[in-house]
């Protein structure tokens, strides 16, 4: 049963639930973890086997591995998701991981990055005219803090989904959910220079019969992987004077505390990023607030006591 039960499930949030392949991968990642935490500690009876106090020694185990809280909720959410599914089928009787609890933490704000450190990464990206695929690079960073669209949306991205003209990308997003995202003249003109001076050179070099149809292509000419994106940024980083290292979700950080610091109002914001809640954007304004906070403590003449 339990085999069935997870080839069930897959089927389910492909089918049903319209999950992205790396959405049912992470999905079944967790559940086969668990499944391998219990069959090394004490042997795997089966999913309808599991009582509430194997889930809490599994949580503790997780605790004792020093994982992020965001890590260890979304494995929780994972099987309990998975378990719900069972419970509505008639697979297993109960869900063992209703009314778990997380311990609570303090909040951490998400990174992103100042004005200033911002155009002194699009400088470099538009300095390095003797690397080959600057105009590229220079692209993906424009469009990525254009339009805040999460690393694999932009890595699924076709070229068809984008209107220069209108300058708007249609973004297929989490759960099937569409949305148009608009982008500025930055953004299109180093597009335009890309797909016409850059891309049909890299489409050249893929050898396939199925050429991919993705905006952003590596250097093989194949679709450029959310990892791609990621070395990508970071060799964009080495070469500035900042420190700490980028992941593609600062960008998409950035764009939305540059909206919000400018007067944009959250629901607009939450719409553009795709968020489904609103209390998922609502965590920008406190971004927001620290940064209202800095320059108040910094530039007032009497904030602080010498």
């Amino acid at each position: 049963m339990k085999d069935n039960a997870i080839a069930q499930y897959q089927q389910y949030l492909q089918a049903e639930r319209g999950y992205s392949a790396q959405t049912v991968k992470a999905y079944l990642k967790d559940i086969h973890e668990f499944q391998a935490y219990l069959a090394d500690n004490g042997g795997f009876q089966g999913f309808s086997a599991v009582q509430s106090l194997d889930v809490r020694v599994y949580l503790a185990s997780l605790y004792d591995q020093v994982l992020a809280r965001t890590t260890i909720a979304r494995k929780v959410s994972s099987l309990k998701n998975f378990y719900a599914y069972m419970v509505s089928q008639g697979l297993v009787l109960d869900n063992p991981f209703d009314g778990v609890a997380l311990r609570k933490h303090q909040a951490h704000l998400p990174e992103f990055f100042y004005d200033n450190e911002i155009q002194e990464l699009f400088q470099v990206a538009y300095d390095q005219n003797n690397h080959p695929l600057w105009r590229r690079d220079a692209a993906l960073l424009e469009f990525l803090f254009a339009t805040g669209i999460r690393v694999s949306e932009l890595s699924d991205m076709a070229v068809d989904q984008i209107d220069l003209n209108q300058r708007l990308v249609l973004v297929h997003g989490k759960g099937n959910k569409d949305r148009f995202v608009p982008f500025g003249s930055y953004a299109k003109k180093a597009l335009t220079d890309y797909l016409e001076n850059c891309r049909p050179e890299l489409l050249a070099k893929n050898k396939r019969a199925d050429l991919p149809q993705n905006t952003f292509l590596n250097s093989q000419g194949g679709a450029l992987t959310p990892a791609g994106v990621t070395y990508i940024l970071n060799q964009l980083m080495e070469k500035t004077t900042l420190t700490g290292k980028i992941h593609p979700h600062m960008l998409r950080h950035t764009f939305a505390t540059a909206l919000l610091n400018r007067g944009a109002d959250m629901r607009t914001v939450q719409e553009l990023l795709g968020h489904a809640n609103l209390s998922t954007t609502q965590i920008y304004t406190h971004v927001s607030k620290a940064m209202l906070q800095n320059s108040y403590q910094n530039y007032f003449p009497r904030a602080k006591r010498k």
